[in-house]
């Protein structure tokens, strides 16, 4: 017999089962349910990893007249989709409390102000790809190391309010290892661009 003792944000507390993570209400998730959306969480990584190591590998498959930035943008907007999508599946939807919303808004505004300073290009590894992107020291740059990073960071801690934690952890591990990769660029790796 086990005594079901509550809920704490997607834990189950039962007396003999223990501790249970769960979707939607009253339904445990599966082990399959929890790889695949594991799975699409992580899924952007590899592709910003193989970018990231062989620049010219994607300007010479993006080829002639196709920018190499804005294709990685495309690609990467439909893998935060899945992202997303994934992140869906699993969230238990309320009324945040307040701090959550201002870490979610905090976390947006160093994304769109990023954005703003370096454009599609400068986000999207336009250095990477041959280009020539002029460097910024307007805020947020010069004031937090990987602002735009940090602001993801922020924006999906906001979002422990309704996603389970592990799917939370996992993502940020994502944009930690990209901060870890991206620290250690080699300028003489960037791609030649296609004339």
């Amino acid at each position: 017999m086990t005594r079901r003792l509550g809920r704490i944000g997607p834990l189950d507390l039962d007396v003999g089962k223990g501790l249970r993570w769960v979707g939607k209400p009253g339904r445990t998730m599966g082990a399959a349910t929890a790889v695949a959306v594991s799975v699409g969480v992580v899924s952007p990584f590899s592709f910003y990893y193989l970018l990231w190591s062989h620049p010219q590998a994607w300007v010479d498959l993006c080829g002639k007249g196709v920018d190499p930035s804005h294709r990685m943008a495309q690609i990467s907007h439909a893998l935060k989709a899945i992202q997303f999508g994934s992140l869906l599946s699993v969230a238990r939807i309320s009324r945040p409390p307040w701090y959550c919303v201002v870490l979610f808004l905090l976390g947006q505004f160093l994304n769109f102000k990023v954005y703003q300073l370096l454009g599609e290009a400068g986000t999207y590894y336009g250095v990477r790809f041959g280009k020539n992107i002029p460097w910024v020291t307007e805020f947020p740059f010069g004031y937090i190391k990987d602002p735009q990073y940090v602001g993801s960071i922020l924006s999906l801690l906001a979002c422990l309010c309704w996603v389970p934690f592990q799917y939370i952890f996992l993502w940020i591990l994502g944009y930690v290892f990209m901060i870890w990769l991206e620290s250690t660029e080699d300028p003489t790796t960037r791609a030649k661009p296609l004339n």
